[in-house]
């Protein structure tokens, strides 16, 4: 089995390096070789996971160590339990899903043959990820993924947008990196190891400050990588990707990556109570406050953007209040289905029409039917329509919530940020409700503002979208079938009034307000919940503020005491060499006078000492 999920990892790693190597000149063709490899780990890692489907919770593991370093060991090695397996087939479906759009979507692109590459690369890092039996190892997967997507959002490099898009994710993500690494070096260090397993059987004989500086550094390049508050503003930005790598980052990698990482090391946060208090707060501020700014958008792409910062808090909200990580893993499955959905359903929309504003594309429905059908299910996930998998996944962290909050001795977390996490999670049912009924709404009704597009995506495009929506709504299903997540009556209700009246409320805006917008509601504070209150303004006005001041001072440090030392350095050096120079006359004599001076300096010296 072990075996098995290492050919997962390879497959797609070994259809980069033919991409990257062979260009076009593969008989396949770059986008031919990238969807065999992915399509190779797809099937080998539903292998896994029915291998490992009657006892998910055993782990199978092998490994090697590396040349000893003299201190703690690091191994090579596959990692395999159910939570493994079924991220990884989540990974490899998603990614196979947008290699296979990418085929039709980026047609004709110049770039496509290293864009397909990396897309392959980005794929076997987070499977890495998955996989990776040693915290060092899952470490190099992590800081791949983050090479990979500083290209894959900066693909369209001529745009000066993209490229500061990609820069500003790259240093985002790299400031939560540094506290990432030096997380797994502490509780590697209290462990004696840096194998997973190994740590994880470590907690109980931990001390409290090992446990709280090892999560806090970790929960730092978490909260980056999945685009938390107050580290996520770049996902937004990074909407000028091309489509499918919006996808794949906000579905499967990337921002997947931080909740698969607490969901992997669930027992050591739970151990630290601190931090898992932390961390829910900072997830309930980021799920409300994005399924806000969601609401406010004007770019289908940035309303996805926002609901994925919105989802992934909603996940850190479940591993924070329960000690059992199923509704979250549950939720980041059923996330990937629709968001993957839903994004390449919005890159068929916007490749029709040229456009990711919505006021560009009312009147959608007709024109493209599949797509029409196909968002619609996504978006119904999204909001958590019964019975898509949305529902089902929601319910339970929310359920979750509220018995945190009612039973407070067995939460894992505190009072209040229980009830924070719970009144946040609520309010955001009933905002994501309204800004998902909004999109669909600008997007599929109204007058027609295209004429233009008359039909559907061409079959390379539409397939993967038909092919995700079953998952869609066949996930929150297979999860109760399995007795892995009851729905509990009184939040279940809550939670349906909640959708109603959000979907009640943006449909009545849209129908009452002559523009056709619920967002106009908002009035002057738009733009403030546009900009996810002005969070970049915030930043400019003083974490810039702050480093261009400190470059500044570099700068004159640099150039006033170093340079003018080492100029200086020079100085002294010509003016010695000058001195020694007038010995050097071509003079024998003065050579043969020296020569004897010298003797006569040592014998008298010598003889003074003896």
């Amino acid at each position: 089995m072990t075996t098995l999920a290492a050919l997962v990892i390879l497959a797609p790693f070994a259809a980069a390096w033919i991409g990257m190597l062979g260009g076009r000149r593969v008989p396949l063709g770059p986008g031919g070789v990238a969807v065999i490899g992915t399509a190779a780990s797809t099937v080998m890692a539903l292998v896994v996971l029915a291998g490992v489907a009657g006892d998910a919770s055993h782990v199978r593991e092998s490994s090697i160590q590396l040349t000893p370093t003299g201190s703690i060991p690091i191994t090579v090695g596959v990692r395999v339990d159910g939570l493994s397996a079924s991220v990884a087939l989540m990974v490899t479906v998603v990614a196979l899903a947008v290699q296979v759009y990418s085929i039709g979507y980026l047609r004709g692109d110049a770039r496509y043959s290293s864009y397909a590459a990396f897309v392959s690369l980005f794929t076997a890092a987070m499977l890495l990820v998955v996989f990776s039996g040693d915290l060092i190892v899952l470490y190099v997967g992590w800081e791949i993924m983050g090479v990979c997507s500083y290209f894959l959002i900066g693909h369209h490099w001529e745009d000066p947008g993209a490229t500061a898009a990609a820069i500003k994710a790259f240093l985002m993500t790299r400031v939560g990196d540094v506290g990432f690494l030096f997380g797994i070096f502490v509780l590697g260090s209290a462990a004696n190891s840096f194998r997973v397993s190994d740590v994880l059987a470590a907690v109980p004989r931990m001390s409290s400050g090992e446990l709280l500086a090892g999560t806090l550094l970790l929960a730092l390049g978490v909260v980056a990588k999945s685009a938390q508050f107050p580290l996520h503003s770049w996902l937004p930005d990074a909407m000028a990707a091309p489509t499918p790598i919006s996808a794949l980052i906000h579905a499967a990698t990337m921002v997947a990556a931080g909740v698969y990482v607490v969901a992997l090391l669930h027992p050591v946060f739970l151990a630290a109570s601190f931090t898992l208090d932390l961390l829910a707060v900072l997830a309930a501020i980021s799920t409300l406050g994005s399924a806000l700014a969601a609401f406010a958008a004007d770019d289908i792409k940035r309303v996805l953007a926002y609901s994925t910062i919105s989802q992934l808090g909603l996940m850190f909200v479940g591993l924070a209040v329960d000690a059992d990580r199923v509704p979250s893993v549950a939720l980041l499955l059923s996330h990937a289905a629709y968001k993957a959905l839903l994004f390449l359903c919005a890159g068929a929309l916007i490749h029709a029409v040229g456009s990711n504003l919505m006021a560009d594309m009312g009147g959608m429905r007709h024109a493209m039917p599949v797509t029409f059908v196909t968002m619609t299910i996504g978006f119904a996930a999204l909001v958590g329509v019964p019975p898509t998998s949305g529902f089902v996944a929601k319910d339970a962290i929310v359920g979750a919530a509220w018995d945190a909050v009612r039973h407070r001795g067995a939460a894992p977390v505190g009072l209040g940020p229980s009830l924070v996490g719970l009144v946040c999670a609520l309010l955001t049912v009933a905002v994501t409700a309204a800004y998902s009924t909004r999109a669909w709404l600008l997007t599929f009704f109204g007058p027609v503002r295209n004429d233009a597009v008359s039909h559907d995506a061409p079959p390379v495009m539409s397939i993967p979208l038909i092919v995700l929506a079953v998952p869609t709504l066949l996930l929150g299903l297979a999860a109760v079938g399995a007795h892995q997540l009851r729905p509990e009556l009184l939040p279940a209700t809550v939670s349906l009034a909640l959708i109603a009246l959000g979907v009640g409320v943006a449909y009545r805006l849209w129908r009452g307000v002559p523009v056709r917008d619920p967002a106009i509601v908002l009035g002057r504070s738009r733009n403030a919940v546009r900009t996810a209150f002005y969070t970049d303004d915030l930043y400019e006005r003083t974490v810039a503020v702050m480093t261009r001041r400190l470059a500044a001072g570099v700068s004159v440090v640099d150039d006033n005491v170093l340079g003018r030392a080492v100029s200086r350095t020079g100085r002294g050096a010509r003016q010695l060499g000058g001195i020694l120079r007038l010995s050097e006359n071509g003079n024998v004599q003065a050579y043969l006078t020296g020569v004897l001076l010298g003797a006569v300096v040592i014998a008298v010296c010598a003889a003074m000492l003896s």
